[in-house]
């Protein structure tokens, strides 16, 4: 693990207890670094994984490090001070989105997975970018591996089917799983939650697999 110290981070008022996936969605590494770094910025990570599965680490996981904006998960709603947040190097859909890559992967699962020995973080807590905060972010996005991660037991998958969730009862599993659901944003929730859970199809659909996912999600996280 490589050192990068970032000046962007401040101290926090409560437990850690959500771990939060991002891509940097910029150029390159080092510019991504930078940003992170940089005074005037005002952002930063705990974490960088690079696509050769360099880490570097830029905030002590013991400090509130600015990363996730305004979001919400679960009734958190200063996630920067629940949460250790990991940036995964990739373009981004603005840059070139793209797989990430094996190696990137591989060091991410054993990060997490010393993360997770040294903090009580809930499975249902292991999040992206994109499903504390729908209505800003797309990250890391659907071509990221959650199900590997799951696999590895890093965050959660469903592998059952039951009948697909009516429509009338979306916002109320929605939130049941954790996303903050407003009624003008549902289609927004339900775009993050594909990314995420069903990511061959990010449109905010609530197609007939959309809703078999969400109730299958929901009766894992304890929803019947």
């Amino acid at each position: 693990m490589r050192e990068r110290p970032s000046p962007n981070h401040g101290a926090r008022t409560g437990a850690i207890d959500m771990l939060v996936l991002h891509y940097t969605g910029m150029k390159s590494a080092e510019e991504a670094l930078e940003r992170l770094c940089d005074p005037v910025a005002q952002v930063s990570a705990h974490y960088v994984i690079d696509e050769d599965g360099t880490v570097w680490r830029l905030v002590p996981e013991e400090r509130r490090a600015w990363h996730a904006g305004p979001s919400s998960w679960r009734g958190i709603e200063d996630v920067n001070g629940a949460s250790i947040g990991i940036e995964l190097v990739n373009p981004g859909h603005e840059w070139g989105y793209r797989p990430f890559p094996e190696a990137q992967i591989a060091a991410l699962e054993d990060l997490a997975r010393g993360i997770l020995a040294r903090h009580a973080i809930p499975a249902r807590n292991i999040v992206g970018h994109s499903d504390a905060a729908p209505l800003r972010k797309q990250d890391p996005g659907e071509l990221f591996p959650w199900p590997r991660l799951a696999r590895a037991g890093i965050g959660l998958w469903p592998e059952t089917t039951p009948a697909p969730a009516d429509h009338a009862s979306l916002p109320r599993l929605l939130s049941v799983i954790g996303y903050k659901v407003e009624s003008a944003d549902v289609a927004a929730v339900l775009t993050a939650f594909q990314r995420h859970f069903r990511p061959a199809r990010c449109d905010g659909v609530a197609d007939d697999e959309t809703r078999t996912v969400i109730a299958a999600l929901a009766a894992l996280v304890g929803e019947a």
